[in-house]
C-alpha cells in the first residue's frame, strides 16, 4: 500500500461496507455487524497510516480520475484531516462493538438498516474531513446528514418527530452553506480549497464575500449545534435509540466544527474573519453563551440521556470558543477537545445505553448504590468520564480546557474565560449529583426501585458491551498523561501558516 492512495482508501473502506451490509444482513442478520465493524476497522487502519505519514506536516493529495485541480476533485490528507479521520473511525469502531447487544434489543428486526446507515454516516464524516473541494464537502455533508436523520428517527415514540425537526433545520443549514460557496464561486471561479484560498485575498472586501462568509458560518453553526442554533439537538439525542446517539453525539458535531476550522483558517485569512469582519468573535461569544446555557439546562434534567444531550450543547460551545479565539492556543484547545470530547461523550452515552439495557431506564432519581454493585465497571467508567468532563487532572478533559483558558487569557477575552470557569463548576454540579447517587445513596427501602438486570438469553453476560466503555474511560487517563506529546507531535504541525 502506497501513501498516495490513503486519502481514497479511508472513506472507501466504509463505503464498501455500506454496500455489502444489506446483502449480508438479508442472509444472516448477525453478519451485518461484522461487515460494518470490518469496514470501520479498515478505515481506522488506513487513517492511522495516514496520521503516521503526515505527522510533522506531511501532505498527501489524491486526484480522482487523474483530473488535476482546480478542475478535478481532490482528496487531501494532512495532519488535521488525518487526525480527525483517526478519531472518527476509532470512536465509531468502539461504539459499534459496545452496541452489538444493545442494538439487538432496541433495534430488533432493524439491525441491517442500522448498520448500513451507521457505516454511511461514517463514510460521509470521513469524506468531509478529506475533501479538498468546497462543493464536495457539501455532498459529503448531505450524505452524513441523511444517514443521521435515519438513525435518529428510530427510538421512542417521539423520535421521528425530533428527527424530522432536525431534518428541516439541517436542510436549512446545508442550504445556507451551499449558497455561501455559490457566492464564493461567483467571486473566484473555483471550488478547490487551495485555489480559493489563493484567489480570495483580492476579493475579500467585497459585500458578496461578506455575505458568503456569514452564510457558511450560519449553515455550519447550525450543523454543530452552536447556540442559538442548537434547538434540534436535545430532543433528537434524548429520543433516539442508544446505539444511534452513542455513535452520532461524539463525532457528528465535531466534524461540523472541523468544517469551520478548515474554512476560516485554511481557506479564508483568519485575520480578516477576526478583525475586518468580526465573524469569529461572534462565533466565540455565542459558544460562551452555549457553554453556560447547556450546563444550566443539564442540571435541570432527571434522565441521564437528556442530561448528556444538553451537555453536548455546552461542549459544542467549547469548540466554538476555541475557534473564536483564532489563536494558536485556542485552536489547539479546540482540536484537542475534538479528541477528548469524542472519547468522553462516547463513554457516557455508552453508559446510558448500558443502564437502559440492564436496568430498563436511565432516570437519575432511580439510581442508588445498588447500581454500582450491579454494574461496577460501568459505574467506574462513568465516574472517570464525568471527572474528565468536569476537567479534573490528569484526565484528558482538563487539558483541552486548559489550552482554551490560556488562549482566552492571551487574547484578553475575560468573558470567554469566565464562561469556561463557570461551566466547569456547573458541570461539577450535574455530574457529582449522579456520582453521589451511584456511590453514596442508600438503596430504596422497598428495593423495588432498581431491579437486578435480566440478561438477554444466550448473550453470556455483559463483558462484550462493557469492554469498549472501560477502554474509553482508561483512554481518557492515558490521553491526559500523554497530552504534551499529543500537542507537540500531532497538533502543532496542523496549525495553519501565519496564525
Amino acid at each position: 500500500m502506497t501513501p498516495e492512495h490513503l486519502p481514497v482508501l479511508i472513506p472507501l473502506a466504509t463505503l464498501v461496507a455500506t454496500l455489502v451490509v444489506p446483502f449480508c444482513g438479508q442472509r444472516r442478520g448477525r453478519a451485518a455487524f461484522w461487515v460494518a465493524s470490518a469496514g470501520t476497522l479498515a478505515a481506522l487502519v488506513f487513517a492511522l497510516g495516514g496520521l503516521a505519514h503526515t505527522a510533522g506536516g506531511g501532505r498527501v493529495a489524491y486526484r480522482l480520475a487523474g483530473w488535476q485541480p482546480p478542475v478535478g476533485i481532490e482528496l487531501v490528507l494532512d495532519p488535521l484531516s488525518a487526525f480527525l479521520c483517526a478519531v472518527v473511525a476509532a470512536v465509531a469502531l468502539l461504539v459499534l462493538a459496545h452496541s452489538r447487544r444493545i442494538a439487538a434489543r432496541e433495534l430488533a428486526g432493524r439491525l441491517t438498516p442500522f448498520y448500513a446507515a451507521a457505516t454511511l454516516l461514517v463514510t460521509g464524516l470521513l469524506g468531509i474531513a478529506l475533501t479538498g473541494d468546497l462543493f464536495n464537502l457539501y455532498v459529503f455533508l448531505e450524505i452524513s446528514s441523511l444517514a443521521m436523520y435515519a438513525l435518529l428517527a428510530v427510538g421512542d415514540a417521539r423520535a421521528p418527530v425530533s428527527s424530522f425537526r432536525y431534518l428541516l433545520l439541517g436542510t436549512a443549514g446545508a442550504s445556507f452553506y451551499l449558497l455561501g460557496i455559490a457566492f464564493l464561486y461567483m467571486l473566484t471561479g473555483s471550488l478547490n480549497m487551495a485555489d480559493v484560498a489563493a484567489l480570495l485575498p483580492g476579493v475579500l472586501d467585497s459585500p458578496t464575500a461578506t455575505v458568503a462568509l456569514v452564510l457558511v458560518a450560519l449553515g455550519i453553526g447550525l450543523k454543530m449545534a452552536l447556540f442559538p442554533l442548537h434547538a434540534w439537538m436535545p430532543d433528537a439525542y434524548a429520543h433516539a435509540s442508544s446505539p444511534a446517539v452513542a455513535l452520532i453525539a461524539p463525532i457528528g458535531t465535531k466534524v461540523a466544527a472541523y468544517v469551520l476550522i478548515r474554512f476560516f483558517f485554511f481557506v479564508v485569512d483568519p485575520e480578516h474573519a477576526r478583525s475586518a469582519l468580526p465573524l469569529l468573535d461572534v462565533v466565540g461569544y455565542l459558544g460562551a453563551i452555549g457553554i453556560v446555557w447547556g450546563s444550566v439546562m443539564a442540571i435541570a434534567q432527571d434522565d441521564l440521556k437528556r442530561m448528556l444531550a444538553y451537555s453536548s450543547v455546552a461542549q459544542a460551545g467549547y469548540l466554538a470558543v476555541g475557534i473564536g479565539l483564532a489563536s494558536p492556543l485556542g485552536l489547539i484547545g479546540a482540536v484537542l477537545h475534538v479528541l477528548n470530547h469524542a472519547c468522553m461523550k462516547a463513554c457516557l452515552f455508552m453508559v446510558s445505553g448500558t443502564l437502559r439495557r440492564e436496568l430498563g431506564h436511565s432516570r437519575l432519581s432511580a439510581l442508588d448504590a445498588r447500581t454500582r454493585r450491579v454494574l461496577p465497571w460501568t459505574s467506574a467508567a462513568f465516574a472517570t468520564a464525568a471527572l474528565s468532563m468536569i476537567g479534573l487532572p490528569p484526565t484528558a478533559g482538563f487539558f483541552s480546557k486548559w489550552y482554551l483558558a490560556l488562549g482566552a487569557l492571551e487574547r484578553g477575552r475575560w468573558l470567554l474565560l469566565a464562561a469556561i470557569l463557570v461551566s466547569t463548576l456547573l458541570s461539577a454540579v450535574y455530574f457529582f449529583r449522579v456520582l453521589e447517587r451511584v456511590y453514596l445513596r442508600a438503596p430504596a427501602a422497598d428495593a423495588a426501585e432498581i431491579a437486578a438486570p435480566a440478561p438477554v438469553p444466550g448473550e453470556g453476560g455483559i463483558a462484550w458491551a462493557t469492554l469498549p466503555t472501560v477502554a474509553l474511560a482508561a483512554g481518557l487517563v492515558v490521553l491526559g498523561l500523554l497530552n504534551a506529546r499529543i500537542v507537540e507531535v500531532l497538533l502543532r504541525p496542523m496549525l495553519p501558516p501565519g496564525l
